[in-house]
């Protein structure tokens, strides 16, 4: 009686359709497996994008600068005093030297000044005449965002 079951053509065509149809389920696996590794290649990535000397830059409200074309030319001054065009420290005497050679060669009179916030006010200004006398006149103080505002917001 069991033998008549398997070989009526019903029973066979329905397992054959149940064996040949499209399957309907998301194979995640791929995907999962693809997400880890973009995942791995950011976390490894990302601290190699941040740029300059780590420095405790004062906060403020002010808004961002747009960006420019040509790489902008940093100089950063740290909390131990030493002076630093992009990533080179040069000392005091030869800063005024280099900053006429670099002004040369750029098209960008634009100069951005990273200065830690325990520096002394004089010593950021001293940096500031020695970048308007090697021929930067259009100096930028950078900062971080979210600081305190200078007017206090109503209550």
């Amino acid at each position: 009686m069991g033998a008549n079951l398997l070989d009526d053509p019903k029973v066979s065509r329905r397992s054959q359709r149940r064996r040949n149809r499209p399957m309907a389920e998301i194979n995640v696996t791929p995907f999962v497996d693809v997400m880890l590794v973009l995942l791995i290649v950011f976390m490894v990535a990302a601290p190699m994008l941040t740029v300059g000397v780590p420095v405790e830059l004062p906060k403020t409200s002010a808004n961002t600068l747009p960006m420019e074309q040509e790489e902008p030319l940093t100089v950063t001054v740290t909390s131990d005093g030493k002076i630093l065009i992009q990533k080179t420290e040069v000392s005091p005497e030869q800063l005024l030297a280099k900053l006429k050679a670099i002004a040369e060669e750029r098209r960008s009179d634009r100069v951005f000044l990273r200065a830690d916030g325990s520096i002394s006010y004089e010593r950021v200004v001293q940096v500031m005449g020695a970048l308007n006398t090697g021929g930067f006149a259009n100096i930028a103080l950078v900062t971080d965002v979210g600081g305190p505002d200078i007017v206090p917001s109503d209550p």
